[in-house]
């Protein structure tokens, strides 16, 4: 089951590897100014945290039809920025993404914290992970190989024909799901089975800042600032920008299962502080730094989005099992949050102060870290 979950996720993010390298060419052809430019990019973070709350309500009951609708979603939305044409169908196009990866990752998610049980559970959601960013890298990898004479959106187009994929693992993995009980009438939208609601500890609402924190950072540097200060400053081209973003991802690969499994035997708390630090350092290089800084944080950017799934772990420790889907989806909205509100505040500022931004979120992610890594020595 976690092997054909992992492959869906590996299909399903092609889309978002090819995205950052095309955004420069992208404004360009539209014509966008660097608001509209954020307002694109932070248009998935956006739609995703918008339907976390329904998609986690949903697949109370109905985990199934989320693995079924999330594929057709995301190819939909593919299809309306390949199309291009004016800022409204760009929108269109990463809505309809955003909501689809949101059905796909947090159906993943749920099954994955409902039904590994033991001590790997670190180890399943960082293999997750990693076949999620294989096909991140796969993306951007895709994407700087086809010729530069082609336009962005035929580049891009071609870049997410693996998403295909996915229709062919599907109907292994819904054979795959545990038989769900039956029920007289089971509702659309439910929380839980449960009527006692689950209290909220001071370890599980750090694992939201956590994730929160660190989706902000990740979405800043990776969908606005790397691809604009390449293409702006340093002059890079298409090619160029994805070597740079080759780099975070191939780090973050390199360092996921290791992770993990150091996850499992030290407790995810304390991995998730130190990947709090290195973020707050690779957002300062990667802003502020000359071009061979930026590289060197690019490194460690992948180095610390290799916790990127971590938070779930000490959030599933704090979260009885019926409430799992809920939490879930709770915590992938403060996630979704930051993915849209870091490129689209980093839009509205402009690349001119991508230094202040930085500083900006450096001070959270310290800060929860330092939490963090209290709390946890006081247990």
């Amino acid at each position: 089951m976690i092997a054909l979950l992992c492959v869906l996720a590996f299909s399903g993010t092609f889309s978002i590897g090819a995205f950052p390298a095309v955004l420069p060419e992208l404004g360009r052809s539209a014509a966008l100014a660097d608001w509209q430019l954020g307002a694109v990019a932070g248009a998935f973070g956006l739609a995703r945290m918008l339907a976390d709350v329904p998609v986690g309500l949903f697949l109370t009951h109905h985990l199934r039809r989320a693995f079924v609708l999330a594929p057709l979603l995301l190819v939909a939305g593919i299809l309306c920025l390949a199309l291009g044409g004016g800022l409204g169908v760009l929108l269109l196009g990463r809505v309809l993404m955003g909501v689809g990866h949101a059905l796909s990752m947090v159906a993943g998610l749920t099954m994955i914290l409902r039904f590994q049980t033991g001590l790997a559970l670190a180890s399943a959601l960082n293999a997750y992970e990693l076949s999620a960013m294989l096909g991140i890298l796969g993306g951007t990898v895709a994407l700087a190989a086809l010729p530069a004479r082609l336009a962005w959106n035929v580049a891009y187009l071609l870049a997410c024909v693996p998403q295909l994929l996915a229709f062919a693992v599907l109907p292994l993995l819904l054979a795959a799901l545990p038989r769900e009980e039956a029920a007289a009438a089971r509702p659309l939208f439910a929380r839980g089975t449960g009527a006692s609601p689950a209290p909220l500890t001071a370890r599980a609402g750090l694992a939201v800042a956590a994730g929160a924190a660190v989706a902000v950072a990740y979405a800043t540097l990776e969908q606005f600032v790397i691809p604009v200060r390449s293409s702006r400053e340093f002059g890079l081209a298409r090619s160029g920008v994805a070597r740079l973003l080759m780099t975070a991802q191939l780090a973050d690969i390199l360092a996921l299962l290791p992770v993990g499994v150091l996850a499992d035997r030290r407790g995810p708390a304390l991995v998730v502080g130190v990947v709090l630090l290195v973020m707050a350092a690779a957002s300062l290089l990667i802003s502020l730094g000359p071009l061979p800084l930026v590289a060197a944080g690019c490194v460690l950017f992948g180095l610390g989005m290799a916790g990127w799934m971590l938070p779930l772990g000490v959030l599933r420790a704090e979260t009885p099992p019926d409430r799992i889907a809920w939490r879930t989806a709770l915590y992938r909205v403060f996630v979704d949050g930051g993915m849209f509100l870091g490129p689209f505040v980093a839009g509205l500022l402009g690349a001119a102060h991508a230094g202040l931004l930085a500083l900006g979120w450096t001070v959270p992610l310290v800060l929860i870290s330092a939490l963090l890594l209290r709390v946890r020595r006081a247990r």
